[in-house]
């Protein structure tokens, strides 16, 4: 099940928040009460992939294509989310898991930034 990792800057005007476990890393953008960006990093080591969405920008996908089953093992273990966060994420990872479209992967491997290590 993801943890919350407390103590994260925030991103003003946003709060960042940072959701664990061994196989996710979910960052969270919220301001004005709405999630505005959410970044859900999955896999281990150089199979490591994001998934991006932006309410301006939309869907983005970093590494190599895409999987509906990592939408449905994270479903399983985001149950330490809160719900109105969850709720939230869950409606996005569904559109993204059920669209024809491909995904735009902008880089081979994702990078991180400093504070995500």
């Amino acid at each position: 099940m993801l943890k919350e990792i407390l103590g994260v800057t925030d991103d003003p005007p946003a709060k960042r928040r940072w959701f664990h476990d061994d196989f996710f890393d979910l960052f969270i953008w919220e301001a004005e009460g709405e999630v505005t960006l959410f970044q859900l990093c999955y896999g281990v080591d150089s199979s490591e992939r994001a998934l991006v969405w932006d309410r301006q920008r939309g869907f983005f996908h970093d590494g190599s294509a895409a999987s509906r089953d990592v939408v449905a093992r994270f479903e399983e273990v985001m149950g330490g989310v809160p719900a109105d966060l969850r709720t939230a994420i869950r409606e996005k990872l569904h559109e993204f898991a059920g669209r024809a479209l491909d995904i735009t992967s902008r880089r081979k491997k994702f990078r991180r930034a400093a504070w995500q290590r």
